[in-house]
């Protein structure tokens, strides 16, 4: 059980989410196209959740790995695979030095674990046993999906909000009656698609909660997945990954923020405060998780 109710808040935050769409929708043409944009947003969700392995493999010019070139990581994710039940993902290393992980896939069936090169040189076997274990259940957990519906919606709020900023200043409706007031319209134009990237961020940090906790129970060994992020805040802060945007659009899945801290403000971080991750993991070393 999740003492931290991280399911509670994901569902609270696609409500969240939910609401601005529809609130947004409304203010285009009295809500009568509003299913085109509902449309939008499920094509866009297939798109990214079906290709997922794909984009992220690509962005990071990963190259699969066999069993001979890179036995630990081979010999651990079989083992936790086979101790979850779950099939054998595809295994990939990243030619750079910035450490972090990976995984990605629509299910369990067409999962992939990517790691990089630095990361197999930072952590020691204990500590890498450990980030795989968070890797896999974030497959397990579906948050790929969870994650590909948040893009896809914040992606349809930010362009229902640009079309309201066009209709806002050069007017909409065919009638006074019609038209909605224009600072109304600049306002939602401006301050839903902002929310909609809070949310979409939110959604994903609760998610690493959950696949920090999961994840130290698939191993058994909470302390190590601790220790893992320990090394990887002070590695990624030697190493950070450029912020392009084909890595920012893949770096919500990886095991720690890619990018230097000055670059990602705390509300549109994907991942949780390290130290709060850490002391959470600490905690379940030690008995029950705390609220």
């Amino acid at each position: 059980m999740h003492k931290h109710f991280n399911g509670a808040k994901t569902a609270a935050l696609f409500g969240a989410i939910w609401a601005l769409l529809l609130g947004l929708g409304s203010l285009v043409g009295g809500g009568r196209f509003l299913w085109i944009f509902a449309l939008i947003g499920v094509a866009t969700t297939f798109y990214g959740y079906w290709n997922s392995d794909k984009l992220a493999i690509r962005a990071m010019h990963a190259y699969p790995v066999s069993e001979a070139q890179a036995p630990a990581m081979h010999r651990i994710v079989r083992e936790l695979s086979t101790a979850a039940g779950k099939p054998m993902p595809r295994l990939y290393v990243s030619p750079t030095q910035a450490p972090n992980a990976f995984a990605t896939g629509r299910n369990p069936q067409h999962a992939a674990v990517c790691c990089t090169e630095g990361i197999l040189q930072l952590l020691d076997e204990r500590e890498l046993r450990g980030v795989l274990g968070h890797e896999l259940m974030h497959v397990y957990n579906r948050d790929i999906l969870t994650s590909s519906v948040a893009a896809a919606i914040a992606g349809v709020i930010t362009s229902i909000g640009q079309m309201l900023m066009f209709a806002g200043i050069f007017g909409g409706g065919s009638s006074d009656d019609e038209r909605p007031n224009p600072v109304a319209l600049l306002a939602m134009s401006l301050l839903a698609p902002f929310a909609a990237v809070l949310i979409q961020m939110a959604i994903s940090r609760t998610r690493e909660y959950d696949a920090d906790e999961d994840g130290a129970r698939l191993t058994g060994d909470p302390l190590a997945l601790a220790s893992a992020l320990r090394k990887l805040e002070a590695g990624v802060a030697r190493a950070p990954l450029a912020p392009q945007q084909d890595i920012v659009n893949a770096s919500h899945m990886m095991i720690a923020n890619p990018f230097r801290a000055k670059d990602v403000s705390r509300f549109f971080a994907t991942h949780p405060p390290m130290d709060q991750r850490i002391a959470r993991l600490e905690n379940l070393a030690g008995g029950p998780l705390r609220d």
